[in-house]
C-alpha cells in the first residue's frame, strides 16, 4: 500500500519553542499512519522529520540542490532536484495536506501554492492568510484540523 504524505513547511531558522511544535507535528504525522514530506533541511523541517522518524514514520526531503548530503539526518528519502526554490511546488504537490509553522518567504510561497492547488492547509504561528487558511496553536490542534480537512 502506498504511504500518503503530509507536508510540513517552515523556516530553517526557528526558535526552540517552534521546533518543539514541529517535532510534535512530526510525531503525530507518523502516529496517524502518514509519511512526512518537507524541504529536507534544518529548523522546522529537521525538527518535524526527527519527530516523524523517531515515531517510526517515513520522511521524504525534496531538496533545493543536486546533492543528497543537503538533507538533515532524519530524512530517509532525499530527492535532489537542482531546482532551487522552485522545489517548493514539488513539496506542496507531493502532500495530501500541509502544516505551515513559522517561516519566511519560502514558506509563504509554499502556502500560496497550497492555496492555489486547493490543498488542505493549517498554519501554526505563520503568515496570516485567514480566512483562507485555518490556524492552530498546537501540534494536536493543527493535526486534528488537517485530518478533518483531508477526510
Amino acid at each position: 500500500m502506498m504511504k500518503k504524505l503530509i507536508g510540513v513547511i517552515g523556516g530553517r531558522d526557528a526558535t526552540p519553542e517552534l521546533e518543539e511544535i514541529a517535532y510534535q507535528v512530526g510525531r503525530l504525522i507518523a502516529k496517524n499512519s502518514y509519511g512526512l514530506v518537507c524541504g529536507g533541511r534544518g529548523g522546522i523541517m529537521e525538527a518535524a522529520a526527527r519527530g516523524c522518524a523517531e515515531q517510526g514514520g517515513l520522511t521524504v526531503g525534496i531538496l533545493l540542490g543536486e546533492d543528497t548530503s543537503e538533507a538533515n539526518p532524519y530524512i530517509q528519502v532525499a530527492i535532489p532536484t537542482g531546482l532551487g526554490i522552485a522545489r517548493n511546488l514539488l513539496v506542496v504537490r507531493a502532500a495530501e495536506g500541509l502544516i505551515a509553522i513559522d517561516g519566511k518567504f519560502g514558506t509563504l510561497s509554499e502556502i500560496a501554492f497550497a492555496l492555489q492547488l486547493e490543498k488542505p492547509l493549517v498554519g501554526i504561528y505563520t503568515w496570516d492568510v485567514e480566512p483562507t487558511m485555518p490556524t492552530a496553536h498546537s501540534a494536536e490542534e493543527a493535526m486534528q484540523k488537517l485530518l478533518s480537512m483531508i477526510a
